[in-house]
């Protein structure tokens, strides 16, 4: 049994409140937050079924919504998590990483060709669930490899916690300001 599910809810909440200093959480918290967020995306997606219009624009908006977090989840932490992490990791953890920019580029590929498919279309859910299951195995080796990990180095996860939060509101205020464009619409 891993060190993840051995472990109680209420030890769970300790150690997220124990994360959070002074207002901030540390970067993995919020990391982890993205990672709940996105999974209940694909729980949410995964309960649409059918082709009425309702439902396709239910699957279009989850998908859109996703992708959004998905692109700033990455972007955070291939800029900020990935190169910390490489400093701060002995040798032997750094596969971790590695592994992990593989994945985000799986990801980002499964994500570009939502830029062409509809809700509808052969494949869309298809390629929907092909990245959501992706995206598990990504946070489940995150959270339960690289993370603890990283928290082992003593790096500063309340820093570069501020640096997350800080990244994350300047691209939800960069995708704002474009405005989200449903998924598969070119216009």
């Amino acid at each position: 049994m891993n060190d993840r599910t051995s472990r109680s809810a209420s030890d769970d909440t300790k150690t997220t409140a124990a994360r959070e200093t002074s207002g901030t959480a540390d970067a993995l918290a919020l990391l982890e937050a993205d990672h709940r967020a996105v999974e209940k995306l694909f729980d949410a997606f995964g309960k649409s079924r059918g082709d009425e219009r309702d439902t396709l624009e239910a699957k279009a908006a989850l998908a859109q919504r996703a992708c959004e977090e998905l692109t700033m989840h990455a972007i955070i932490e291939e800029e900020l998590l990935y190169p910390a992490a490489q400093q701060a990791l002995p040798n032997d953890d750094k596969l971790d990483v590695d592994e992990a920019y593989v994945e985000h580029f799986l990801v980002k590929t499964l994500i570009a060709k939502f830029e062409t498919l509809k809700p509808g279309d052969k494949g869309f859910d298809a390629t929907f669930k092909v990245m959501s299951e992706l995206v598990r195995h990504h946070i489940e080796e995150e959270e339960g490899e690289l993370f603890p990990a990283l928290r082992r180095t003593g790096c500063d996860l309340a820093a570069l916690g501020k640096q997350v939060a800080a990244r994350k509101q300047t691209l939800q205020g960069k995708l704002d300001q474009a405005g989200s464009r449903a998924v598969g619409d070119k216009t």
